[in-house]
């Protein structure tokens, strides 16, 4: 008698199946649906982009099951290309979550068969609140079309399941479609990088279009300093206790007028001085490179890299104000 594991063997092989031709299927099958919703964009399209884009209000997208989960991305795309937008549960709608929407917002309800039960009955609450109503859907005699006061109808398409019956091919035009429209309003918008930054402050990008020098510089006590004239002795103490690698030479206006950095002791010790005897006026470099404070991180990162170096004086109104390391921007997250 078979016992559970043999049962599964042997359904296992009398399913066997080529696996990169059934892969290469759904890949063909739903890049097929894509098309054809390309081809079958139109003037709807556009009457719905221009709506979103004068909307005065928000922008809710709801759906149901798997297009739920698209709605959500395309209400979190839309955030983040400059369109407020937020995604509404249909179930929970339907519970006192239609409180959140108002007479000048815009409700984009996806529903492929366009009957999905939740969004159907929240469709007249909607009407009577006032908000415009834009129908996402494949089936242009819906419940959800004839409800809507704007709608966009798929043309006709196979599922990539194998049975033409879980929502593959359809949920991908659906998200397709959701970029389309954010990508379109951000362009309407002029929408641009620092925009984007703004809203991705813990993205790479929004660090390196935000983060400026003064940010993370070191400034105060954890700053080498010494003023000119200082023993080469005393400037490598001062250069070891803040362990930044360099040490910023003033003179008595506090003006900058050289640096010394780990790599120039080094240099100075294969001569086999005496450090007693010099002072670091002697041995600076006296053209130092310099930033300002209010540079973007990035650019300075790109200013050491060119320059093979590794930290930089920082200057603000013609005084030193704190050093800059190529660590201390790669801390940060901030690469190039």
């Amino acid at each position: 008698m078979l016992n559970q594991l043999d049962i599964l063997i042997e359904s296992k092989k009398e399913h066997q199946i080529d696996i990169l031709s059934e892969s290469k299927f759904v890949f063909e099958t739903e890049v097929n649906a894509i098309n054809l919703v390309k081809e079958a964009l139109d003037e709807s399209f556009v009457r719905i982009v221009e709506l979103i884009s004068n909307c005065t209000g928000k922008v809710i997208v709801t759906g149901m099951g798997k297009p739920g989960h698209v709605s959500r991305k395309i209400a979190a795309t839309m955030s983040s290309l400059g369109t407020s937008s937020f995604f509404l549960h249909p179930a929970e709608a339907l519970h006192g979550d239609l409180g959140m929407i108002s007479a000048n917002d815009i409700v984009i309800a996806i529903s492929y068969s366009g009957e999905s039960e939740e969004i159907t009955k929240i469709l007249p609450n909607i009407k009577l609140i006032g908000a415009t109503l834009i129908g996402i859907s494949g089936n242009q005699n819906s419940s959800l079309v004839k409800y809507s006061d704007y709608s966009f109808v798929f043309p006709k398409f196979k599922e990539a399941c194998s049975m033409n019956l879980a929502p593959t091919s359809s949920t991908t035009v659906e998200m397709v479609l959701g970029d389309a429209l954010a990508v379109c309003l951000s362009k309407i918008y002029g929408f641009h990088e620092r925009n984007y930054a703004l809203y991705h402050p813990a993205g790479s990008l929004g660090k390196k279009l935000l983060v400026k020098v003064s940010d993370i510089m070191h400034t105060g006590n954890k700053n080498a300093v010494v003023k000119t004239g200082t023993k080469l002795n005393d400037a490598i103490i001062e250069m070891s206790t803040k362990a930044i690698g360099i040490i910023n030479i003033l003179n008595e206006k506090n003006e900058l007028i050289g640096v010394f950095t780990d790599g120039d002791l080094r240099r100075t010790f294969t001569r086999e001085v005496n450090v007693y005897n010099l002072s670091v006026d002697d041995v600076m470099i006296k053209t130092p490179l310099y930033i300002d404070s209010d540079m973007l991180a990035v650019d300075a990162l790109k200013m050491m890299n060119d320059h093979n170096i590794s930290a930089l004086p920082v200057i603000r109104n013609n005084k030193l104000v704190g050093t800059v390391r190529v660590n201390d921007i790669l801390g940060v997250g901030i690469f190039i």
